[in-house]
């Protein structure tokens, strides 16, 4: 088994990502808003600016600012690479400037990902 990290520079393409995972044979997928180290200290990543009452348009523009994390399990070595091929038909060529980051680490032990009927 095999953990994927997926940093997505472009969240618009979010939809579509998780779209073209499913079709992957992706079952399960965790997504979290990020940002990384560039755009913290360029203060892109965090906002300090919203106003003492705002409104749901300031929480929509600091959304965007964010990066998206997505994070699944794959279980053998085919489904990684049709995994990857879903993603930069979606993103775009991984190694072209702001597409992502796409990492695979092994999984020694899982606990928690196949529930019983218990």
């Amino acid at each position: 088994m095999f953990f994927i990290l997926f940093v997505m520079h472009n969240p618009d393409l979010l939809d579509d990502l998780l779209g073209a995972w499913e079709a992957a044979g992706v079952q399960r997928a965790t997504v979290m808003f990020s940002t990384g180290m560039r755009r913290l200290r360029q203060k892109e990543g965090l906002r300090d600016d919203l106003p003492l009452m705002p409104s749901l348009e300031d929480f929509y523009e600091a959304s965007q600012a964010f990066s998206r994390t997505i994070f699944t399990t794959a279980k053998d070595e085919s489904m990684i690479e049709s995994i990857l091929a879903a993603t930069q038909r979606v993103v775009g060529d991984l190694r072209n400037h702001e597409t992502g980051v796409f990492l695979v680490l092994p999984v020694i032990k899982a606990y928690g990902l196949e529930k019983g009927d218990g």
